[in-house]
Formats: structure tokens, C-alpha cells, sequence
């Protein structure tokens, strides 16, 4: 009689409805993305300031010293 109903294990939750963006969700993944943006943004500087360096040094090491 009640073969079409589908049986629930107790593992098994219906699902939860998306909820709509609330202010303070757009606000939150706005900053997110900005502090992201300026993190790659020093990372790279970071690693090109290091590559300079470790350029900069190779370079002393070959120039024979003046004298």
C-alpha cells in the first residue's frame, strides 16, 4: 500500500533550501575578495623583490672587485 513512499534511514535528512544573500553575506564576500585581491598582489611583489635580490647577488659574485 505505502510501497511508492520513500523510506528515511535515520542518516538521511531532507534537504535544507538555499537560503537568499542577506546584506551582511554580499558585504562579507565583497571584503573577502579584496583582501584576497591585495594578498596576491603583495605576494607577487614579495616574490619579485626576491628574485631581484637573488639576481642582484649572482651578479656581485661574477663582477671582480674594483681596486
Amino acid at each position: 500500500m505505502f510501497d511508492h513512499l520513500i523510506r528515511l534511514t535515520k542518516y538521511e535528512a531532507p534537504k535544507e533550501l538555499p537560503r537568499p544573500e542577506t546584506a551582511l553575506d554580499r558585504t562579507t564576500r565583497a571584503a573577502q575578495e579584496i583582501i584576497d585581491s591585495e594578498t596576491r598582489k603583495r605576494d607577487d611583489k614579495t616574490e619579485r623583490l626576491r628574485l631581484a635580490r637573488i639576481e642582484r647577488a649572482r651578479k656581485e659574485r661574477r663582477t671582480p672587485a674594483k681596486g
